[in-house]
């Protein structure tokens, strides 16, 4: 009879004991729900802003795909996050949400659009640390650094890049179809072809569209392979001048078009056809690269690993 009251007694304490860690997973729940409510209610226009720059800037389209990675990256990490523990630190995650609400002022207050932008990826690691701790913000560092490339670039940098970009692309094509047998002269950011077809390399031929699409591909790519950190960042780095050179081909492309055959149908191989060939083109490029780096750049294990003694017979 005492047997069975204890098997009872402990049945018991074994259901409160879940019962309790299932009311308190529930109450961790509705707390970060509200808190996420309350973040989306805060920067509701900030967030719409930044999805109308999405749909009406060809340059930062691309951008809109960032959170969509984000959220498959933390899917492929589930397994990790579910092995750290959620040691909730209140005044590490307070501090952070104080210093991005100080940034937004200050953005908000100058102007600074992006600013302001960019202080709703510090709240949202600032909710990350106030309710699960520094080990899950630790696991989710780089995605949350991947999430600032959502954000366009403020204007004063944008204008600095834009008009460097177009002279490149327009220098380069030029050494290209000369290259390629192709009589051309340059005046400013136009192309003569055979001195009688005028292509003009506006702004929005510069490549910049394409650089931000091609930096996001290689920051996703660095993440996803297992390699070094010093690869990873030359990966990076790399889609840069990837881009340049990809949008290069694509205005030496146009200009063949422009001379063989109309106009209308050279400016929609520009806008629609070439620029979905030229990312599967960049994405074996850089695929390519970290072969070539595997090949130059030997690990480090593999230097320091001593080789075998020849035992000495006698």
């Amino acid at each position: 009879m005492r047997a069975l009251k204890h098997h009872v007694s402990g049945n018991c304490a074994l259901r409160d004991g879940t019962d309790q860690v299932c009311h308190n997973s529930r109450g961790l729940v509705l707390a970060v729900l509200l808190l996420l409510v309350s973040l989306t209610w805060s920067y509701w226009p900030v967030i719409t802003n930044l999805f109308n720059d999405w749909q009406t800037s060809d340059d930062y389209s691309a951008g809109q795909l960032v959170p969509l990675i984000a959220l498959f990256l933390l899917w492929r990490e589930r397994k990790l996050l579910r092995e750290c523990p959620l040691v909730p630190c209140w005044t590490g995650g307070i501090a952070l949400l104080l210093l991005a609400e100080a940034f937004r002022v200050y953005g908000f207050l100058s102007h600074h659009g992006s600013i302001e932008r960019g202080t709703l990826v510090l709240m949202v690691a600032g909710l990350v640390l106030l309710v699960a701790g520094w080990r899950v913000l630790k696991a989710v560092k780089w995605i949350l650094v991947f999430l600032f490339l959502m954000i366009p670039l403020p204007m004063i940098v944008h204008n600095r890049i834009s008009g460097p970009l177009q002279t490149i692309a327009t220098t380069g094509s030029v050494f290209l179809l000369e290259a390629l047998g192709v009589t051309v002269s340059r005046q400013g950011n136009v192309i003569m072809l055979n001195e009688t077809t005028p292509m003009a390399v506006a702004e929005a031929c510069s490549g910049l569209r394409m650089m931000t699409a091609f930096v996001i591909v290689a920051a996703f790519m660095a993440y996803m392979v297992k390699r070094s950190r010093l690869k990873k960042t030359i990966l990076l780095f790399s889609s840069i001048p990837v881009a340049v050179m990809c949008n290069i081909v694509r205005l030496c492309v146009t200009a063949v078009l422009f001379m063989i055959a109309s106009s209308e149908l050279a400016e929609k191989f520009f806008h629609d056809f070439a620029g979905m060939v030229m990312m599967p083109v960049a994405v074996m490029l850089m695929f390519a690269e970290l072969w070539l780096l595997d090949k130059i750049i030997v690990p480090e294990s593999v230097e320091a690993k001593p080789q075998k003694k020849i035992k000495k017979t006698a």
